[in-house]
């Protein structure tokens, strides 16, 4: 059973990475330049720029209307995942958190910028309140995507935990490896959000996030040839893989991915294209957690504290009156998200309702 509610742990992390990722993404994208001003032309005068900040400002009003129906159900995967982490693996929550406690607080920062400045932005009158806030949620969305990627790269590296069930110095968390499994996961995420909006935006904005999708996908590649090859020079990563095929179809299953949003990004089939960039997010945690099977967490230091799935785990009553509550949990989950993408299906028009 517990390997049961390690699959089902997995899934809803990735679910979330998926959801939350294009909630990151478009955050992101707030900060690309302003198509008419991107071109070095002369600085406007004064009543030039308030429109040209008054265009900026309802382009990302757009970006956020875009988002809006789903940003806060996204979120609930993860307290979801929490929620199942804290009750079917008390050992594994424990060591996991104080092993990689500065990237998950990090994550976890950013998603409450996040959380708090998108809703926000839209409260004060003024513009400079207003790029003050959108300034806040590109922040956070750096943060968080970037702090997800550090959690996931440390436990493809393994977590400095001692046998006493403490972390031998927490800043051996952040190495090249995972600040670059950090970079990986921020260019991920940009090219999701991008595919997102290509998706929901109408008409040349459709258009040119797909040209901007299809730009990133280049830097993407490129974080994931430098990750591979920091993780292959890394004795802690070749320490902790117990599963080398799993490690090597998770560099092989992103590029393709990422070729294949590409692909579709060319074709104008931002649908397709979503699904590829989604496929790339859903990837990491699967196939690290296939990678380092049958271990949950692996010690860097002492082999010892290193925990099975098992071991981490609740007891079998628990998880049994656990997998009484996950029944009605898992539907109810599951149809909101489907009905709310099936009501605000297709690409923005006059009656869509404006949430930020």
């Amino acid at each position: 059973m517990h390997t049961a509610w390690y699959v089902l742990l997995g899934l809803f992390f990735a679910t979330y990475l998926v959801l939350g990722g294009y909630d990151y993404g478009v955050g992101m994208l707030l900060a690309r330049p302003d198509r008419k001003r991107s071109d070095g032309a002369r600085e406007p005068s004064d009543g030039g720029r308030e429109r040209s900040d008054a265009e900026l400002s309802d382009r990302r009003r757009a970006d956020l209307t875009a988002l809006g129906p789903y940003f806060l159900g996204n979120e609930v995967w993860l307290v979801a995942a929490v929620g199942i982490l804290f009750g079917a693996f008390p050992m594994l929550e424990g060591e996991l958190l104080s092993g990689l406690y500065p990237a998950v607080l990090l994550a976890l920062g950013g998603v409450v910028v996040v959380i708090v400045a998108v809703p926000l932005r839209s409260r004060p009158s003024g513009p400079r309140w207003r790029r003050r806030w959108d300034r806040a949620v590109v922040a956070g969305s750096l943060l968080s995507a970037g702090g997800w990627g550090i959690v996931l790269a440390g436990l493809l590296q393994g977590v400095p935990v001692a046998a006493d069930g403490h972390v031998d110095g927490p800043g051996r968390v952040f190495t090249p490896f995972t600040v670059a499994g950090g970079l990986l996961l921020v260019a991920l995420v940009a090219v999701h959000g991008a595919a997102f909006l290509a998706l929901r935006l109408p008409g040349d904005s459709g258009r040119q996030l797909a040209g901007i999708g299809r730009r990133l996908v280049l830097p993407a590649l490129a974080a994931i040839a430098a990750t591979t090859a920091l993780g292959l020079l890394s004795e802690r990563v070749r320490d902790t893989v117990r599963q080398p095929v799993a490690g090597v179809l998770l560099p092989v299953v992103l590029g393709l991915a990422l070729l294949l949003a590409r692909r579709a990004f060319d074709r104008q089939r931002p649908g397709l294209a979503f699904v590829a960039t989604s496929l790339a997010l859903a990837a990491p945690v699967l196939l690290i957690g296939a990678t380092t099977w049958p271990y949950a967490l692996v010690s860097s230091v002492d082999p010892a504290a290193s925990l099975t799935v098992g071991a981490a785990a609740a007891s079998e009553p628990t998880l049994r009156l656990l997998s009484w509550l996950i029944v009605p949990l898992l539907p109810a989950l599951l149809g909101f998200q489907l009905v709310s993408w099936w009501i605000f299906r297709g690409r923005l028009d006059a009656r869509t309702p404006v949430y930020w």
